[in-house]
Formats: structure tokens, C-alpha cells, sequence
């Protein structure tokens, strides 16, 4: 074996380093992305059945309405006593979704 270095490795490193991170177009971006994450990672986090939990997506003229289905039984757990853990998730959702300037509301599906 020689002591010298592969070639083919060099030629990797510097493939690498010609790479540059790319930002996709805003035309490929789904608005409303990052708040739709959030709110679906706390309200599976909130139920007893986190795979019954999804969340859909309108794009409207006002912004994003986020739509979250939960299994019945889970239902009570999404809305909490007086609505207070609907109303968290509301906000949080509004907060994600400002930092793409993008206006969010957030419904539970019945």
C-alpha cells in the first residue's frame, strides 16, 4: 500500500465545496408550512392517539386555515376546559406562521 491519497477522494472534497446551498423560489414554497408542523407536533402531543391527528391546509384570500382532525375521544383534549388549549394552539399557530408572514387560523374539525 502506498502512503499517497486517493484521487478520488480529493475529487469529492471539492465537489463538495462547488456546492452551494440553494433557497427554493417563493413560488415553490407551501404557505403556512412551518405553522402547519407546529400545531400538528402539539396536538399529537396532546392526545392519547397522536396517529389519529392530522392537520389540513386551505390557502385562502385572509391567509392559511388550518383545519385539525382528532379521534372523537381525543377531541376534549384539543379543546381543553373553556377552549384554553384550543385557543394556545391558535396562538402558537399565529406566531409560527408570522415568521413566514403569512396570517393563520386554526379550526377543529368536528
Amino acid at each position: 500500500m502506498s502512503d499517497e491519497p486517493l484521487d478520488d477522494a480529493d475529487d469529492f472534497d471539492d465537489d463538495l465545496d462547488d456546492l452551494e446551498d440553494e433557497i427554493a423560489p417563493e413560488g415553490n414554497r407551501v404557505a403556512g408550512g412551518r405553522a402547519k408542523a407546529v400545531v400538528e407536533y402539539v396536538a399529537r402531543h396532546l392526545v392519547d392517539d397522536p396517529d389519529g391527528v392530522f392537520v389540513d391546509a386551505g390557502e385562502g384570500r385572509d391567509g392559511v386555515t388550518l383545519l385539525v382532525h382528532a379521534s372523537p375521544g381525543d377531541l376534549g383534549r384539543i379543546i381543553g376546559k373553556r377552549g384554553r388549549v384550543i385557543q394556545a394552539i391558535r396562538q402558537v399557530g399565529r406566531a409560527a406562521g408570522s415568521t413566514e408572514g403569512v396570517r393563520v387560523t386554526v379550526d377543529v374539525a368536528d
